[in-house]
């Protein structure tokens, strides 16, 4: 059932003030002195307020009616009920769902998520981008698109131009030093053996809890598995690497259980609390600015220092973009040997096939 259209503005008399008239606005509950205690002159400012007012409301209401031929739901969904779309439209127990959900239980988006989609204001969702974090800026455009591709919204409520940019803190890698302190604390086994993996391998910290010992290759010495990020996406053109693995990290990997979980304990454990432990153990040890997430940078940083193939890290790390890896690496101190010394290394080399008279001839090279 449609709304009817109902005045926006309506005149108060003071009679405190000596019969002053004031223009009230239902919406944003303001009151406006109109400067006059003549009603005539009062009620033809109010009549072209509501006209005024009433022309994108008129707009807006015939936009229902067609909408609402195809979708009954167009006049009482609100933000909430699209949220909740979202939320169920992701794997249960999935991580995406678990961010969803915290996200719904955000201070900032609570004045929203009643209003409904077609009546909210662009100064509304600015109002919570304001309140809110860098997650309410991420998780409320992802649920504006979302609307958009429902087609329960026409058109996005505030344009991409328009949306403040995310900027999120610094990160840095871990430092070696730093990581040694770190699993030299550590009297737990099972989780210091975690923080050595995360260091070799330089997965997620959701994937190396996960890792099975069905997911090592004693054979050729070699880990495979797939990220638990990517788990729900049915693409045949996405496969796991098959990453080798070195002399200190099998003997980590020895030292685990050879059948089922290699962390069982930690499986169990929720994300954010294995973050929270691990970032209370980095506070006693006077580490700051590192989460779990950051042995992701230092395997990133230390490959490219060591002048790792840059495809081979990219497998490494699950990202098929180069973007996505340099901004992993992007602290990583890396110097440039000089092109002079290459030159005469060259020409060095060019001198002895020369002098050595090799009956075959150097190639050639071909423009």
């Amino acid at each position: 059932m449609l709304k009817i259209m109902k005045n926006r503005f309506r005149l108060i008399v003071y009679r405190s003030l000596g019969g002053m008239i004031y223009l009230h606005d239902k919406e944003t509950g303001l009151r406006v002195s109109l400067e006059t205690k003549d009603m005539a002159r009062a009620v033809e400012f109010l009549v072209a307020k509501n006209e005024a007012a009433r022309e994108p409301a008129f707009n807006l209401q015939k936009a229902r009616v067609y909408m609402a031929a195809s979708d009954p739901g167009v006049a009482t969904r609100t933000w909430g009920d699209a949220l909740g779309k979202l939320t169920t439209s992701k794997p249960e127990g999935s991580e995406n769902r678990a961010r969803l959900e915290r996200f719904s239980k955000e201070k900032a988006l609570a004045p929203i998520l009643k209003v409904v989609l077609l009546e909210t204001r662009s100064d509304q969702v600015l109002e919570v981008l304001k309140a809110g974090r860098v997650s309410t800026n991420t998780f409320l455009r992802r649920l504006q698109n979302f609307c958009v591709g429902m087609n329960w919204l026409p058109w996005p409520i505030l344009p991409a131009k328009l949306w403040p940019r995310i900027r999120y803190k610094k990160k840095r890698a871990i430092k070696y030093e730093e990581h040694l302190k770190i699993i030299a604390r550590e009297l737990n086994l099972e989780r210091r053996a975690f923080y050595e993996l995360c260091w070799h391998l330089g997965g997620s910290q959701s994937d190396v809890a996960n890792l099975e010992a069905e997911d090592v290759d004693w054979t050729d010495n070699t880990v495979c598995y797939e990220r638990r990020k990517l788990g729900g996406l049915d693409d045949t053109d996405i496969k796991p690497p098959i990453i080798k693995i070195g002399k200190r990290c099998a003997a980590i990997l020895r030292s685990l259980p050879q059948s089922g979980p290699l962390f069982p304990n930690l499986k169990k454990v929720k994300a954010k609390d294995r973050a929270n432990e691990f970032r209370q153990r980095c506070q006693g040890l006077g580490i700051k600015g590192v989460s779990l997430h950051s042995y992701r940078y230092s395997w990133a940083e230390r490959a490219r220092k060591a002048g790792y193939p840059l495809r081979q890290a990219e497998e490494a790390l699950g990202h098929n973009c180069k973007a996505v890896h340099w901004a992993y690496a992007k602290r990583a101190q890396v110097t440039v040997d000089s092109l002079e010394d290459y030159e005469e290394t060259a020409a060095k080399k060019l001198g002895s096939a020369e002098s050595a008279g090799t009956n075959s001839p150097l190639p050639v090279a071909r423009p």
